[in-house]
């Protein structure tokens, strides 16, 4: 049961200190564990998953077309994590294209494009029709305005439930769940949740992986955050870890030793 990793867990979380907020679900059985999942947290790069949600419905309802293209602006141009702050102003990207970084690589210019194209009331809507919970939209990556309406927040709880609906086809198609899926699991950002667990390359071509992830990080001062479906096997569980207040090294270390612990459990089962 997945109850029997939780003293295992919590001294984890004792170790490290801070706050946390958490979900822990075994999408087969519904079990759960749970930390202060409803506490809003700033979002980071968490929040750039509602908004391929909303890109993904775009093209669903038929307003957009994933080989639509945008130019790159010099003004797109943010820093932090992502490729597109390198590239040459000028050249065109495709709706896929910069869904795909956005992911990925976290690229936050890609991000700031897609927010502009989509709108931010677009988003806001996306996130109330996905139920997550003490949740919000306010401002593009890396650029805050001075006068800001508010910071862009998520709860381990709101996360969970947006994680939940992917995985049983629930957002707008069951293809649109399979895509976006797939997407996360080709994640570049690897330094939490998968961090501790062993290659997962069969060792014959073809085989299938020992594991698979789907998941998006976030991260920036004070805090860490990943979010993701851990495939094992017949298993699919469910983890959000967000936290706050703890050092960047030993957050990571504690979201890391977490995947491991889960893995090891269900590896047993």
């Amino acid at each position: 049961m997945l109850a029997d990793i939780q003293p295992s867990l919590q001294e984890l979380l004792d170790k490290a200190g801070g706050i946390w907020g958490i979900v822990i679900e075994d999408l087969t059985t519904g079990e759960q564990l749970v930390w202060n999942e409803q506490r809003p947290f700033y979002a980071a790069s968490l929040i750039k998953v509602p908004i391929m949600a909303a890109v993904f419905a775009e093209v669903y309802n038929g307003n957009r077309s994933f080989a639509d293209t945008c130019l790159l602006r010099q003004e797109d141009l943010v820093g932090g994590a992502g490729v597109l702050q390198h590239m040459t102003p000028g050249t065109a990207f495709t709706l896929w294209d910069l869904t795909t970084l956005m992911i990925i690589q976290s690229d936050n210019t890609a991000t700031n494009i897609l927010i502009d194209l989509l709108g931010k009331e677009r988003i806001r809507q996306m996130i109330q029709q996905l139920g997550m919970t003490n949740s919000q939209f306010h401002h593009k990556l890396m650029i805050v305005p001075a006068k800001a309406e508010g910071s862009n927040e998520v709860s381990a709880a709101g996360m969970a439930a947006l994680f939940r609906q992917l995985s049983k086809g629930q957002i707008l198609s069951y293809h649109s769940c399979q895509q976006m899926i797939a997407i996360l699991k080709k994640q570049q950002l690897r330094d939490c949740l998968p961090y501790y667990l062993p290659e997962p390359d069969h060792p014959v071509i073809g085989g299938l992986p020992l594991w698979e992830l789907a998941n998006k990080t976030g991260m920036v001062r004070h805090i860490q955050h990943d979010v993701g479906i851990l495939y094992l096997g017949q298993h699919a569980i469910l983890i959000a870890m967000l936290s706050q207040n703890v050092e960047a090294r030993l957050a990571r270390e504690t979201i890391g030793r977490t995947g491991k612990l889960l893995f090891d459990h269900y590896r047993q089962s």
